[in-house]
């Protein structure tokens, strides 16, 4: 690991990144944690990154608290992943969308909406994503979407009469230990900050505008350290070591559906662009990223679980993480598979 650790350094000093938890599971073991560089917070004060700072998760949301939510629901209560969205939420403009689509990004809704949702605009976001156009017919074409995720996550407020975060925090994070992953953290001065905003860095606050806006959403909102976002990694690689989601539910979110996509979860399945995660990994690894710099890879073939957890927007949104990603996951993967 010793290349690995020098080129994350070289990151750092070059200001490529300015600061990252590297986070490594191989066969069971936790084989490498280590913090680099630091973050300013929001009274501009800077500090040195450590193991156990909590990062803005970003998208990684809809696969440690959406998805899971909604298979607890299937597993429990009689929802099912082929009900109709609008069964749940009779106000949402689209009576045929499944939450099945929502999870696989199969809907037909925009990524996101338009114009795009700024922190200080005085809209009615919920209002406008139930009423959103579509721009395919549901379940023709895979769109990475936000807005399906929000409505997932309106799903699961109406059915278990709870907001999300409580919900994700009582059912998911307290049985599975996941002691440091919240929608709402308390001492901010100790989370990463993310990106400038007027006069300060962001910092404890979430950075997606929508999920700004909504109060935490089921596309955005999760803080968590690079620890937690493992240990919750490693429970869908052994889905046999917790008792909150059935086994076989949780092996089927992981699978690969289409155009290298499962129920949440990106799941690599040999063919088309390279995910993230570079070129050596095995078919069938499957993960997320999340906007912020943070992504999650696991291999199942090879037992291999890497958090990568980075506050990169704190440089800007023009960043180099899409060469990072994949040049970071593929020294990892060669070092333990060669």
């Amino acid at each position: 690991m010793i290349e690995i650790d020098a080129y994350l350094h070289n990151l750092i000093d070059k200001k490529e990144l300015p600061g990252a938890v590297l986070h490594v599971q191989h066969k069971g073991s936790t084989v490498f944690h280590r913090a680099y560089g630091g973050f300013i917070d929001s009274n501009h004060h800077p500090h040195t990154m450590k193991t156990t700072t909590r990062f803005d998760l970003a998208s990684l949301t809809k696969v440690m608290a959406t998805l899971p939510s909604i298979l607890w629901l299937v597993d429990n209560t009689s929802v099912e992943l082929d009900h109709t969205i609008h069964t749940y939420i009779p106000e949402f403009l689209h009576p045929e969308i499944t939450i099945r689509q929502a999870l696989t990004h199969t809907t037909g809704l925009a990524a996101d909406l338009v114009p795009s949702v700024q922190r200080d605009d005085q809209r009615d976001v919920w209002n406008e994503v139930v009423n959103a156009s579509l721009i395919h017919e549901p379940g023709t074409i895979v769109k990475y979407s936000d807005l399906g995720m929000i409505l997932l996550g309106g799903v699961i407020e109406k059915v278990t009469d709870l907001p999300l975060s409580t919900f994700a925090e009582r059912t998911l994070y307290h049985p599975w230990g996941l002691t440091q992953t919240n929608f709402h953290p308390d001492q901010p001065l100790k989370i990463s900050s993310t990106e400038w905003a007027k006069d300060r860095y962001l910092q404890g606050e979430v950075h997606d505008e929508k999920a700004f806006h909504l109060g935490g959403s089921g596309s955005a909102g999760l803080f968590s350290t690079a620890n937690d976002v493992g240990k919750f990694g490693s429970y869908f690689l052994y889905p046999e070591k917790q008792a909150v989601l059935t086994q076989a539910l949780m092996r089927k979110a992981r699978n690969h559906v289409a155009e290298n996509r499962g129920l949440g979860f990106e799941v690599w399945s040999g063919k088309g662009t390279t995910l993230s995660c570079g070129g050596g990994w095995s078919e069938g690894s499957f993960g997320h990223t999340g906007f912020t710099g943070t992504s999650l890879w696991i291999d199942p073939h090879e037992e291999l679980i890497v958090t990568f957890l980075t506050n990169v927007v704190q440089y800007g949104r023009k960043h180099n993480m899409k060469h990072i990603r994949p040049h970071l996951h593929s020294m990892i993967h060669a070092y333990f598979t060669n």
